[in-house]
This record gives structure tokens, sequence and C-alpha cells, in this order.
């Protein structure tokens, strides 16, 4: 059985690894970089949800969903990412964009 160090003496021992540290932090830029550019898909996707339920068009595209999926996970394998992953990573963020768009249509 391996004992666990109490969190705050871990955090002590990584702070004390500048390395580490200086990884950390470019994670950390990283993830709120993620974080703002889903808040500016989903702002640009609530605008075509209202567009599609003024206009009567369904929530989903089945075409362009997979239009989308299969573009990106070229765009990931060029850039050296799993496209499974990616694919997942869109799926989830794709069933969110229609779950939305059918709230904004009423259904």
């Amino acid at each position: 059985m391996r004992l666990q160090l109490p969190f705050a003496l871990r955090m002590k021992a990584n702070m004390s690894d500048p390395t580490l540290a200086q990884y950390r932090a470019s994670i950390d830029n990283i993830d709120a970089a993620l974080i703002h550019m889903l808040a500016e898909r989903f702002k640009v996707t609530q605008a075509v949800g209202r567009h599609k339920a003024e206009t009567g068009l369904p929530a989903a595209d089945p075409g362009r969903e997979e239009a989308q999926i299969n573009r990106l996970r070229q765009l990931a394998a060029d850039a050296g990412l799993d496209p499974e992953f990616s694919e997942k990573f869109l799926r989830f963020i794709i069933e969110e964009v229609i779950r939305h768009h059918q709230n904004l249509a009423g259904k």
C-alpha cells in the first residue's frame, strides 16, 4: 500500500520544482484559453439557435454535424491529436448545442 502525502505537502513539493511549476502554468493558461474559446463558440451557436427557432429550422443538422466531425478529425490527425478523442469531444459539444437549440425552439 502506497501512502499519499497530504494535499498541502504535495502542493509544496510541486511548487519547489520550477520545471513542473512552469509546465503547470502553461497548462493553466491553455485551459483558460480553451474556456474563453468555448464561451465564444457557444455565443455564436446560441445566435444560430435563435435564428433556427425564428425560421422554423430543425435544431439538429446531421449532415453538417458529420461534415464537421470529419473535418475536425482530419485537423486533429494533422495536429498530432488523437482523432477518436477529438470526435468524442466534438460530439459532446454538438449534443450540448442541439440541446440549447431545442430549448430555444421550445421543444
